[in-house]
């Protein structure tokens, strides 16, 4: 379990690396456009793009291939427990990565519980991280 645990951790560390370098590309390519047009005033949407990018990507790399870049170089993926994994379960699950006090929550059950694999939007969604065959 410690094992999964780890994997997890930089898995995470690695998705949100991945995310950062596309905002660093997509900031590249705007920024000369807000120049040359003056429309500034696109800054004050950039935490919520960062959102929609944040939940899009794990939604859909997540629904589409039951893991992101990260889990796949970790060795892990995403599984339902029903066996029908579906972009609503991974979007729940995921909810987590962008509202922050599921996030805290998760963290104090797990550390309290001392179970690693507790997450309350997991058990919510039906899906459990497992370690790829």
């Amino acid at each position: 379990m410690e094992e999964l645990t780890k994997k997890r951790f930089w898995a995470f560390i690695i998705d949100f690396i991945f995310i950062t370098a596309l905002m660093w590309i997509l900031s590249i390519v705007i920024y000369p456009l807000l120049i040359v047009t003056g429309f500034f005033s696109v800054f004050n949407y950039w935490l919520l793009l960062l959102a929609v990018l944040i939940i899009g990507y794990f939604t859909y790399l997540e629904g589409s291939y039951s893991k992101t870049v990260g889990k796949s170089l970790m060795g892990i993926r995403l599984k339902a427990l029903d066996e029908n994994l579906t972009y609503k379960k991974t979007f729940v699950r995921n909810l987590s990565k962008i509202l922050w006090f599921p996030i805290i929550i998760d963290l104090l059950a797990a550390y309290f519980t001392k179970n690693s694999s507790l997450r309350i939007l997991d058990k919510y969604a039906g899906t459990v991280v497992v370690i790829d065959e």
